[in-house]
Protein backbone atom coordinates (compact mmCIF):
# COMPACT_ATOMS: atom_id res chain seq x y z
CA UNK A 1 0.00 0.00 0.00
CA UNK A 2 1.55 3.35 -0.96
CA UNK A 3 -0.24 6.12 0.31
CA UNK A 4 0.62 9.16 3.00
CA UNK A 5 -1.05 11.91 5.14
CA UNK A 6 0.46 15.15 4.87
CA UNK A 7 -0.50 17.40 7.81
CA UNK A 8 0.25 20.87 7.35
CA UNK A 9 -0.34 23.43 4.42
CA UNK A 10 1.66 21.88 1.05
CA UNK A 11 0.87 23.82 -1.77
CA UNK A 12 0.18 22.25 -4.95
CA UNK A 13 -0.01 24.59 -8.01
CA UNK A 14 -2.44 23.52 -10.82
CA UNK A 15 -3.63 24.60 -13.33
CA UNK A 16 -7.35 23.75 -13.63
CA UNK A 17 -10.37 24.54 -11.60
CA UNK A 18 -11.97 21.55 -9.92
CA UNK A 19 -14.87 20.02 -11.76
CA UNK A 20 -18.35 21.59 -10.18
CA UNK A 21 -20.64 19.02 -10.35
CA UNK A 22 -23.13 17.27 -8.26
CA UNK A 23 -22.22 13.97 -7.08
CA UNK A 24 -24.49 11.00 -7.66
CA UNK A 25 -25.60 7.73 -6.66
CA UNK A 26 -26.93 4.95 -8.63
CA UNK A 27 -28.38 1.59 -6.61
CA UNK A 28 -28.36 -0.93 -9.51
CA UNK A 29 -26.83 -4.45 -10.88
CA UNK A 30 -24.05 -2.32 -10.38
CA UNK A 31 -23.67 0.27 -7.72
CA UNK A 32 -21.61 3.52 -8.16
CA UNK A 33 -21.17 6.71 -6.75
CA UNK A 34 -20.34 9.29 -9.65
CA UNK A 35 -19.95 12.97 -10.94
CA UNK A 36 -19.97 14.21 -14.36
CA UNK A 37 -18.45 17.65 -15.17
CA UNK A 38 -15.87 19.52 -17.75
CA UNK A 39 -16.07 16.07 -20.34
CA UNK A 40 -14.98 13.63 -17.46
CA UNK A 41 -16.53 11.51 -15.64
CA UNK A 42 -15.57 9.89 -12.27
CA UNK A 43 -17.03 6.42 -10.94
CA UNK A 44 -16.58 4.68 -7.78
CA UNK A 45 -17.92 0.64 -7.90
CA UNK A 46 -17.24 -1.22 -4.78
CA UNK A 47 -13.75 -2.27 -6.01
CA UNK A 48 -12.75 -0.07 -7.96
CA UNK A 49 -12.45 2.94 -9.60
CA UNK A 50 -13.36 4.29 -13.20
CA UNK A 51 -12.21 7.70 -14.81
CA UNK A 52 -12.64 8.59 -18.26
CA UNK A 53 -10.31 12.49 -18.75
CA UNK A 54 -11.16 14.56 -20.94
CA UNK A 55 -8.94 13.68 -23.35
CA UNK A 56 -8.27 9.93 -24.87
CA UNK A 57 -4.46 10.52 -25.12
CA UNK A 58 -4.80 10.64 -21.29
CA UNK A 59 -5.98 7.01 -20.64
CA UNK A 60 -3.16 5.82 -22.84
CA UNK A 61 -1.07 7.62 -20.93
CA UNK A 62 -1.96 6.45 -17.53
CA UNK A 63 -2.44 3.04 -18.97
CA UNK A 64 0.97 3.13 -20.67
CA UNK A 65 2.86 4.19 -16.86
CA UNK A 66 0.67 1.96 -15.12
CA UNK A 67 0.29 4.61 -12.73
CA UNK A 68 -1.59 7.12 -11.30
CA UNK A 69 -1.73 10.02 -8.30
CA UNK A 70 -4.59 10.23 -6.46
CA UNK A 71 -4.16 13.80 -4.24
CA UNK A 72 -7.06 14.61 -1.94
CA UNK A 73 -6.77 18.12 -1.20
CA UNK A 74 -8.91 20.03 1.81
CA UNK A 75 -9.12 23.15 -0.37
CA UNK A 76 -7.45 24.25 -4.22
CA UNK A 77 -4.01 24.16 -2.91
CA UNK A 78 -3.67 22.61 -0.08
CA UNK A 79 -2.57 18.78 -0.61
CA UNK A 80 -3.47 16.51 2.77
CA UNK A 81 -2.90 12.96 1.54
CA UNK A 82 -2.19 11.09 -1.80
CA UNK A 83 -2.58 7.24 -2.37
CA UNK A 84 -0.42 6.28 -5.12
CA UNK A 85 -1.61 3.79 -8.07
CA UNK A 86 0.83 1.35 -9.19
CA UNK A 87 1.25 -2.07 -10.35
CA UNK A 88 2.71 -2.88 -6.84
CA UNK A 89 -1.02 -2.06 -5.58
CA UNK A 90 -3.75 -2.37 -8.56
CA UNK A 91 -4.48 -3.41 -12.09
CA UNK A 92 -4.83 -0.17 -14.44
CA UNK A 93 -6.15 -0.84 -17.64
CA UNK A 94 -8.55 0.31 -20.13
CA UNK A 95 -12.21 -0.16 -19.90
CA UNK A 96 -14.98 0.10 -22.41
CA UNK A 97 -12.54 1.57 -24.77
CA UNK A 98 -11.99 4.92 -23.25
CA UNK A 99 -12.29 4.76 -19.30
CA UNK A 100 -9.25 4.04 -17.06
CA UNK A 101 -10.86 1.41 -14.30
CA UNK A 102 -8.06 0.88 -11.51
CA UNK A 103 -8.51 -2.22 -9.66
CA UNK A 104 -7.18 -2.05 -6.02
CA UNK A 105 -4.87 -5.65 -4.96
CA UNK A 106 -6.42 -4.83 -1.16
CA UNK A 107 -9.48 -3.72 0.05
CA UNK A 108 -7.62 -1.43 3.31
CA UNK A 109 -6.17 0.43 0.23
CA UNK A 110 -9.50 1.37 -1.56
CA UNK A 111 -11.39 2.01 1.80
CA UNK A 112 -8.14 4.71 2.55
CA UNK A 113 -9.31 5.77 -1.23
CA UNK A 114 -12.77 6.55 -0.12
CA UNK A 115 -12.00 7.73 3.14
CA UNK A 116 -10.53 10.74 1.74
CA UNK A 117 -12.99 11.27 -0.85
CA UNK A 118 -15.67 11.35 1.75
CA UNK A 119 -13.71 13.97 4.05
CA UNK A 120 -11.79 16.53 1.68
CA UNK A 121 -12.84 19.10 -0.73
CA UNK A 122 -11.13 18.55 -3.91
CA UNK A 123 -9.46 15.33 -5.22
CA UNK A 124 -6.37 15.40 -8.20
CA UNK A 125 -5.70 12.40 -10.24
CA UNK A 126 -2.38 13.16 -11.71
CA UNK A 127 0.94 12.03 -13.13
CA UNK A 128 2.50 10.01 -11.07
CA UNK A 129 6.16 11.59 -11.63
CA UNK A 130 5.19 15.24 -12.56
CA UNK A 131 2.25 18.15 -11.18
CA UNK A 132 -0.01 17.61 -14.29
CA UNK A 133 -3.32 16.82 -13.37
CA UNK A 134 -5.98 14.55 -15.44
CA UNK A 135 -8.54 15.56 -13.87
CA UNK A 136 -9.75 17.88 -10.93
CA UNK A 137 -13.12 16.80 -9.02
CA UNK A 138 -14.78 18.74 -6.29
CA UNK A 139 -15.69 16.68 -3.48
CA UNK A 140 -19.17 18.35 -2.31
CA UNK A 141 -21.45 15.74 -1.84
CA UNK A 142 -19.19 12.69 -1.87
CA UNK A 143 -19.43 11.91 1.36
CA UNK A 144 -23.11 10.86 1.08
CA UNK A 145 -23.12 9.40 -2.37
CA UNK A 146 -20.32 6.83 -0.86
CA UNK A 147 -22.00 6.07 2.27
CA UNK A 148 -24.88 4.84 0.00
CA UNK A 149 -22.17 3.09 -2.12
CA UNK A 150 -20.91 0.97 0.93
CA UNK A 151 -24.28 0.30 2.23
CA UNK A 152 -25.08 -1.08 -0.94
CA UNK A 153 -22.21 -2.66 -2.11
CA UNK A 154 -22.33 -4.64 1.35
CA UNK A 155 -26.16 -5.15 1.05
CA UNK A 156 -25.21 -6.76 -2.53
CA UNK A 157 -22.79 -9.13 -0.93
CA UNK A 158 -20.24 -8.09 -3.24
CA UNK A 159 -16.58 -8.15 -2.30
CA UNK A 160 -15.21 -4.78 -2.13
CA UNK A 161 -11.47 -6.27 -3.76
CA UNK A 162 -12.07 -8.70 -6.23
CA UNK A 163 -9.65 -12.01 -5.52
CA UNK A 164 -6.57 -12.26 -7.67
CA UNK A 165 -6.54 -15.81 -7.38
CA UNK A 166 -6.59 -18.19 -10.79
CA UNK A 167 -10.13 -19.21 -10.81
CA UNK A 168 -8.57 -22.85 -10.95
CA UNK A 169 -7.37 -21.95 -7.48
CA UNK A 170 -4.19 -23.54 -8.78
CA UNK A 171 -0.45 -21.48 -7.41
CA UNK A 172 3.15 -22.54 -9.44
CA UNK A 173 6.14 -22.71 -7.82
CA UNK A 174 9.65 -23.50 -8.79
CA UNK A 175 11.80 -22.80 -11.56
CA UNK A 176 14.91 -24.57 -11.11
CA UNK A 177 17.70 -21.83 -10.20
CA UNK A 178 15.14 -19.17 -10.93
CA UNK A 179 12.24 -19.18 -8.57
CA UNK A 180 9.21 -17.74 -8.79
CA UNK A 181 5.62 -17.62 -7.65
CA UNK A 182 3.18 -17.73 -10.88
CA UNK A 183 -0.46 -17.27 -10.62
CA UNK A 184 -2.79 -16.37 -13.74
CA UNK A 185 -6.51 -15.70 -14.03
CA UNK A 186 -8.71 -15.77 -17.74
CA UNK A 187 -11.21 -13.16 -17.40
CA UNK A 188 -14.87 -13.53 -17.99
CA UNK A 189 -15.44 -10.30 -19.85
CA UNK A 190 -13.02 -8.36 -21.15
CA UNK A 191 -13.23 -5.38 -23.51
CA UNK A 192 -9.63 -5.75 -25.26
CA UNK A 193 -7.33 -8.61 -26.34
CA UNK A 194 -6.08 -8.25 -23.12
CA UNK A 195 -8.16 -11.36 -21.79
CA UNK A 196 -6.10 -12.93 -19.22
CA UNK A 197 -3.91 -11.63 -15.98
CA UNK A 198 -0.74 -13.40 -15.21
CA UNK A 199 1.11 -12.70 -11.16
CA UNK A 200 4.95 -13.54 -10.74
CA UNK A 201 6.50 -13.23 -7.79
CA UNK A 202 3.25 -10.40 -6.53
CA UNK A 203 3.73 -8.27 -9.91
CA UNK A 204 0.67 -8.42 -12.26
CA UNK A 205 0.47 -7.85 -16.20
CA UNK A 206 -1.85 -8.24 -19.12
CA UNK A 207 -1.88 -11.32 -20.99
CA UNK A 208 -3.83 -12.57 -24.10
CA UNK A 209 -4.88 -16.19 -24.52
CA UNK A 210 -3.89 -18.93 -26.90
CA UNK A 211 -5.53 -22.36 -27.35
CA UNK A 212 -4.12 -23.23 -30.64
CA UNK A 213 -0.70 -23.85 -29.50
CA UNK A 214 0.76 -21.13 -31.48
CA UNK A 215 -0.84 -22.50 -35.06
CA UNK A 216 0.59 -25.78 -34.81
CA UNK A 217 -2.05 -28.23 -35.91
CA UNK A 218 -1.31 -30.70 -32.83
CA UNK A 219 -0.99 -29.74 -29.70
CA UNK A 220 1.60 -31.23 -27.23
CA UNK A 221 0.08 -33.71 -24.72
CA UNK A 222 -2.13 -32.36 -21.23
CA UNK A 223 -1.90 -28.57 -23.31
CA UNK A 224 -4.42 -26.22 -21.98
CA UNK A 225 -3.55 -22.79 -23.11
CA UNK A 226 -1.01 -20.41 -24.14
CA UNK A 227 -0.67 -17.12 -21.85
CA UNK A 228 1.16 -14.35 -23.78
CA UNK A 229 2.35 -11.74 -21.26
CA UNK A 230 2.79 -7.82 -22.00
CA UNK A 231 6.11 -8.16 -20.38
CA UNK A 232 7.52 -11.55 -20.14
CA UNK A 233 7.71 -14.65 -22.11
CA UNK A 234 4.74 -16.93 -22.70
CA UNK A 235 3.05 -19.30 -20.06
CA UNK A 236 1.96 -22.80 -21.25
CA UNK A 237 -0.25 -24.09 -18.87
CA UNK A 238 -0.72 -28.25 -19.00
CA UNK A 239 -3.16 -30.14 -17.10
CA UNK A 240 -3.48 -34.25 -16.69
CA UNK A 241 -5.96 -35.26 -13.93
CA UNK A 242 -5.11 -33.35 -10.70
CA UNK A 243 -1.65 -32.35 -11.66
CA UNK A 244 -1.43 -28.96 -12.79
CA UNK A 245 2.14 -27.12 -14.35
CA UNK A 246 3.16 -24.93 -16.63
CA UNK A 247 6.41 -24.16 -18.72
CA UNK A 248 7.97 -20.68 -18.30
CA UNK A 249 10.95 -20.00 -20.05
CA UNK A 250 13.56 -22.59 -19.83
CA UNK A 251 11.94 -23.91 -16.52
CA UNK A 252 8.73 -25.62 -15.04
CA UNK A 253 6.75 -24.56 -12.63
CA UNK A 254 4.44 -27.57 -11.07
CA UNK A 255 1.31 -26.76 -8.60
CA UNK A 256 2.13 -25.88 -5.31
CA UNK A 257 -1.17 -25.02 -2.99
Amino acid sequence: MIKSLIYGATALAVSTLPALAEWRFSDGQMPIAFIQANNMTLELQCDRIRFAPAGYEDSEDIVAKQAMSIRFMKNGATEVGAFQVGQVNATVEIADNYPVEVLFREEADYAFVLDQISANAVLNLSMIDQDISYGIFDLRGSAAAIRSLRSACTGSGQQAVASMEAPEGVVYCGGGQIKRQIEYRILDNSSDQWDARVTINGETQRAMTSYSYFGNAETPKDFVVALLAEYAPELLIFRNGNENWLEFGDYRYDQCN
